[in-house]
């Protein structure tokens, strides 16, 4: 997709709306919703993101983006940081329920029927996340399968999971450290 650019006035409402997204849903937050919480006219809100599918996914790519730029603040600090410390600021990047992932992990159940566009967006971050993975376990063993990178991430997601079921705290670091402590192992 080329470049995405909104004016400011449309990027508030994309804010606004990632927000009740995020802590209501894609299928309960209607269009009625979105144009109060964010003070515009409705007709306003259909001249800007045509539909609720494009809105939702313009949504999608925005925080996709914020979030990628995240990621990649982590990753480029290689030399200041050791990997496995990267690996840790990714899973618990990831794993904040009130984090920017959040948003596209929901995207994956609640969009992939209705809205399919705005699931492709969800899936092709997971996509780029797995590599980007790779690519950080590959520095601490060239060995590893791109199945390993695959693995941080179900972990990532199965510690979501968890979290959204659970009162009581996982231990995500024990998890987490159990990982990286073998694949450290096997390095040698």
């Amino acid at each position: 997709m080329p470049n995405l650019v909104l004016p400011t006035r449309a990027i508030e409402v994309v804010n606004t709306s990632i927000h009740l997204f995020h802590h209501h849903g894609f299928h309960t937050v209607g269009i009625d919703r979105i144009v109060k919480e964010s003070k515009i006219p409705k007709a306003t809100f259909y001249n800007y993101f045509h539909s609720k599918e494009r809105f939702i996914e313009i949504c999608l790519i925005v925080q996709k983006e914020r979030l990628k730029e995240k990621v990649i603040s982590i990753a480029e600090h290689v030399n200041h940081t050791n990997v496995i410390d990267q690996l840790k600021k990714l899973y618990f990047l990831h794993t904040d329920l009130e984090g920017q992932y959040y948003l596209l992990f929901k995207a994956i159940f609640e969009t992939k029927l209705t809205y399919p566009k705005a699931y492709q967006v969800a899936v092709r971050y997971k996509t780029w996340l797995t590599n980007e993975i790779y690519s950080q376990l590959r520095t601490l063993k060239n060995e590893v399968t791109f199945q390993d990178a695959k693995l941080f991430l179900y972990m990532i997601e199965g510690a979501i999971i968890q979290l959204l079921s659970s009162n009581v705290a996982i231990e995500q670091e024990k998890v987490l450290d159990c990982f990286l402590e073998g694949v450290v192992a096997n390095k040698k």
